[in-house]
């Protein structure tokens, strides 16, 4: 209530002034005379209002406005924001699922590849045991037809030796000039 009498104090009239003082001297009258300075008052009180109304409450209300609508924006962005934050979490988390998957294959084709080489250096190291045990063996063979016939060789050349000179020792002239003759007529026909 003093608010409102200051703000009709500080109005300017001088009839408000006029109450103000009679209620300070404290004379008769109050605040609220029942003649045309209460119609003063309140068309003063009204056009108070309409000021305040447009400068004060007009901008008050609109800035209010403006905030609740920004407010409301940034609700819809972060809804927005933490909806596309779960999208992406979840693309991630599919990401990473089919990165796992994928390092699973790779591994198991790694493991497989590498069974693969030990089992082909495996083959390759017995065909090439089998290859050198073949080749050993043939060449053993060769060795021992050599070594056969050499010695066929050697004992036929022996044997001949050995035969000659017993030859040698049997032999008369008569029978060694009838094998001459006779290895000439061979020679011959």
């Amino acid at each position: 209530m003093c608010a409102i009498v200051l703000l009709l104090a500080g109005s300017g009239l001088p009839e408000s002034g006029v109450v103000w003082a009679a209620a300070e001297a404290g004379e008769e009258g109050g605040l609220i005379n029942l003649d045309k300075s209460l119609i003063v008052q309140v068309v003063n009180f009204l056009i108070l209002l309409v000021i305040l109304h447009r400068l004060l409450y007009k901008p008050l209300l609109a800035k209010m406005q403006e905030r609740a609508a920004a407010i409301r924006t940034a609700l819809e962005e972060a809804r927005a924001a933490r909806a596309e934050a779960a999208r992406q979490q979840e693309e991630n988390e599919a990401r990473l699922r089919a990165v796992q998957a994928e390092a699973a294959a790779i591994r198991a084709r790694a493991l497989q590849e590498a069974a693969e080489e030990q089992k082909r250096l495996v083959d390759a190291a017995r065909a090439e045991a089998q290859r050198l045990i073949d080749s050993a063996r043939a060449q053993m063979e060769a060795d021992v037809r050599r070594a056969r016939d050499e010695l066929r060789r050697e004992v036929a050349e022996l044997a001949t030796a050995v035969a000659e000179k017993l030859i040698r020792k049997s032999l008369r002239d008569e029978d060694h000039r009838r094998l001459l003759a006779e290895a000439i007529a061979k020679i011959g026909d």
